[in-house]
């Protein structure tokens, strides 16, 4: 089984604090990552289970969370301007389907 080898302390300050910087950011980043999915994901649920008033709500709520997230670069803005559109789309064919 091989390992990855272990990766050497920096001997300048400098890249010893941007080690300590990069285990916060990462950690901050991974967080944000994951709440991104949990909005697309939980539109996505209301969307398959054909809940309108749900989808319509958690669509607004999820706009406001992928565009701040897009914002601060941890998701390019191309990306979430495509999973908005993409839902969208969703939500809007199953409001049409309940009308």
């Amino acid at each position: 089984m091989a390992t990855k080898p272990k990766k050497k302390n920096p001997r300048l300050a400098s890249g010893r604090k941007r080690a300590r910087q990069n285990i916060k950011l990462n950690a901050a980043h991974t967080s944000l990552r994951s709440k991104y999915r949990t909005v697309i994901k939980n539109v996505e649920k209301a969307v398959a289970a054909g809940e309108k008033d749900k989808a319509v709500e958690l669509f607004s709520k999820m706009q406001a969370i992928v565009d701040s997230i897009a914002d601060k670069g941890i998701f390019h803005k191309n990306k979430a301007a495509r999973d908005k559109s993409r839902l969208s789309a969703k939500v809007k064919t199953l409001a049409l389907a309940g009308a």
